[in-house]
């Protein structure tokens, strides 16, 4: 019964959310070409699922972009196969979710802060 309450406040906040999002969108951070190539080649490892209309993936999809970083995005909630491997992989349905490929391996991170924090310490400089 409250899940049909929600229904429509997404309804109502999915295209504000979404438009707030492109309007508001932060300037990436410039390098210098050798180091931006240097990051793209080690973003390749990593994957972003993620909902479009999700306040704290928008969080993380806006830190990405001022970060210019070239991540993979999975919508989890439009395709049933992403669903299964953040399920699969992860172990639980939860937006946002950075998978990272270390060594064949893949290392989940959920909490959009968490997500923010890893990304900053390793590509904000």
């Amino acid at each position: 019964m409250i899940k049909l309450l929600f229904l429509p406040v997404r309804l109502i906040m999915k295209p504000i959310l979404l438009a707030m999002e492109h309007t508001l969108r932060p300037a990436p951070i410039q390098r210098p070409a050798e180091r931006q190539a240097e990051v793209d080649a080690e973003t390749k490892g990593l994957t972003l699922y993620q909902f479009r209309a999700c306040p704290f993936c928008i969080k993380v999809r806006r830190n990405i972009r001022r970060l210019n970083l070239d991540i993979e995005k999975r919508n989890a909630n439009e395709n049933p196969q992403y669903q299964e491997e953040l399920i699969d992989g992860g172990g639980r349905w939860q937006t946002p979710c950075l998978r990272i490929e270390k060594d064949g391996k893949y290392e989940w991170l959920y909490e959009s802060s968490d997500i923010i924090d890893y990304l900053n310490k390793k590509y904000a400089a």
